[in-house]
């Protein structure tokens, strides 16, 4: 007896399942595109500190390393001489001044008498002439003393700016002599700080050509942001105050300084900071989630896009900076359409896929750099 069964119909046979991806869906946003550059602290004001007169220094009044205010007395020197000196020139403003006094007595007395013709012409030209060169003597006389007194001053030797004030050079019973070129002491002001960083000429050019064409808008009230040595973000924004107007032939860089607020002097002059400088506004950006775009093996940046009738195509992206865990995308995508970035590896170009939407959400004052 033969048994006849039913065979089943072969696995391979069955239709597949289509496959499930996580798509982002791309619109255009408004981006604020930066740009991090190397820097280097610098005091916003130094002085080197050195004497106007010379002489032995008697006392050093203040603390290296504390904080000085203009005005305060730092050295004071032997004032003696400067002191005599002062005193003989007030003593002669005192005789010009007598003598000025007899000579106008005299010349008025000549100015009645030759009226009646008392004394001659001649004469009386001659008191006249007296009475002006003894105003010259006194006016002379008083120039000296002046000058006397500033020399006399100048034995108290003060901080010409406020500041911090480093390491004393002398000590008292040192022989200084006038604008020395070895400075007593350094005041360095560091509140406010300036913050000098570089960029290269190129890039500054193409920042300039993309402002010129409105590809970015500028932003006049951009804030610039720090990264310290040890990796940690600076709590003061600053502003840019200047970009150089020359570019130095041997590195192609341009310099541009800005100034940040530093009131707790965490900043300290020749510091290697990194400064984080707003380029311009990006208004119509395609932002693309890192995980959505690979590399070929020429190095282009690659997605895979799902279309309107659910099919993946393949794009070659123009992939330009990267913004948090985004691309900025130049070419290669438009708004409204749906990038894959979950299951890249489950589907091919010309499949089709069902699709799960993903909400990107884009942190804008992310660092941006190169792709």
């Amino acid at each position: 007896m033969v048994v006849l069964g039913c065979s089943k119909p072969m696995a391979q046979n069955a239709p597949q399942p289509v496959p499930e991806v996580t798509v982002a869906t791309i619109q255009t946003q408004a981006v604020a595109l930066t740009t991090e550059l190397p820097g280097r602290t610098s005091a916003y004001l130094v002085s080197e500190v050195r004497p106007q007169v010379g002489g032995i220094v008697k006392t050093r009044q203040f603390k290296e390393g504390s904080d000085v205010q203009a005005g305060d007395i730092l050295y004071t020197l032997d004032a003696a001489t400067y002191q005599a000196t002062y005193n003989s020139a007030k003593a002669a403003v005192d005789k010009a001044q007598a003598n000025l006094k007899v000579v106008g007595l005299a010349a008025e007395r000549y100015k009645e008498l030759v009226k009646i013709d008392a004394v001659s012409r001649q004469d009386n030209d001659q008191a006249v002439a007296e009475l002006s060169q003894a105003r010259a003597d006194l006016a002379s006389a008083k120039a000296t003393l002046d000058m006397a007194g500033i020399n006399l001053g100048y034995t108290k030797i003060a901080a010409p700016i406020s500041g911090r004030i480093g390491q004393s050079s002398i000590t008292p019973g040192a022989l200084l002599s006038a604008n020395q070129a070895e400075p007593l002491a350094r005041i360095q002001q560091l509140d406010p700080m300036y913050v000098d960083v570089t960029q290269s000429s190129v890039e500054l050019l193409r920042l300039r050509k993309a402002l010129e064409s409105g590809d970015l808008t500028s932003n006049t009230a951009a804030k610039v942001q720090l990264t310290l040595e040890d990796g940690s973000s600076y709590a003061h924004a600053g502003e840019l105050q200047f970009s150089d107007v020359s570019v130095d032939p041997g590195t192609g860089m341009v310099t541009m300084r800005a100034v940040f607020p530093n009131p707790d002097q965490q900043l300290l002059p020749g510091m290697y900071v990194r400064a984080v400088l707003e380029e311009g506004v990006r208004e119509q950006a395609f932002l693309v989630p890192q995980q959505g775009v690979t590399r070929d093996s020429l190095g282009n940046a690659t997605a895979l896009v799902v279309n309107a009738e659910n099919q993946v195509e393949a794009r070659v992206l123009k992939a330009t900076r990267t913004i948090g865990d985004q691309w900025l995308v130049e070419e290669g995508i438009a708004a409204g359409e749906r990038v894959i970035v979950e299951g890249v590896q489950k589907v091919r170009p010309g499949a089709g896929v069902t699709t799960v939407e993903k909400n990107v959400t884009t942190d804008t004052a992310a660092v941006s750099s190169a792709g």
